[in-house]
């Protein structure tokens, strides 16, 4: 074989070498975006950065899988919507108490499915493996809630803070629905 050859050769290993990692970073960022839809380009744009935002997303796949995450029993989810329910139904005399009991709520729920209770951001993250589609509400619906501890929040805002709230309730308790929203909501 001669020196030209040879690199000739060399070359095309390294472009196909090259082409294979392209094909399999392209084919890791689409199952990502996939898993984690609008989580990922949130945690794109809070890193600033795409590699180091996938790097986040696989550490909290990882962290994830390391816990025991269960479905609740069917005791245990219909106490928990017969709770809801009351929570519900509390929104109409006591809208920043109901969203206060609808966070607390949501704690309970993930600590009897196994997810660890800590601070937001943590609980946020760890949700966001499985129930990528609704952790943004969860996030909408704790904005409003601090807006809310320091008076800043409207009925009306209560009231879609709570449409957040049942939006990850429901797919925590994995239902169907678990009851109308208070000043029923219709859009």
């Amino acid at each position: 074989m001669t020196v030209l050859v040879a690199v000739l050769v060399l070359l095309v290993l390294v472009a196909a070498g090259a082409a294979a990692w392209l094909y399999l970073r392209q084919r890791h960022t689409g199952e990502l975006r996939q898993q984690f839809g609008p989580e990922y380009d949130r945690t794109v744009r809070q890193t600033g950065n795409p590699s180091r935002a996938e790097r986040e997303l696989a550490a909290r796949q990882e962290r994830v899988e390391q816990l025991h995450i269960r479905p609740l029993a069917p005791a245990d989810r219909d106490r928990f919507a017969a709770a809801w329910r009351q929570t519900q139904s509390r929104f109409v005399d006591d809208p920043t108490g109901a969203i206060d009991e609808a966070d607390g709520l949501i704690g309970q729920v993930m600590a009897a499915r196994g997810y660890p209770v800590g601070d937001f951001e943590a609980r946020a993250a760890d949700l966001s493996v499985e129930h990528a589609e609704v952790v943004s509400h969860y996030r909408a619906a704790h904005r409003i809630a601090e807006a809310s501890s320091g008076g800043q929040a409207s009925t009306e805002q209560l009231r879609q803070a709570l449409v957040h709230y049942r939006a990850l309730f429901t797919d925590l308790l994995e239902t169907a629905d678990t009851g109308a929203t208070p000043a029923s909501n219709r859009h």
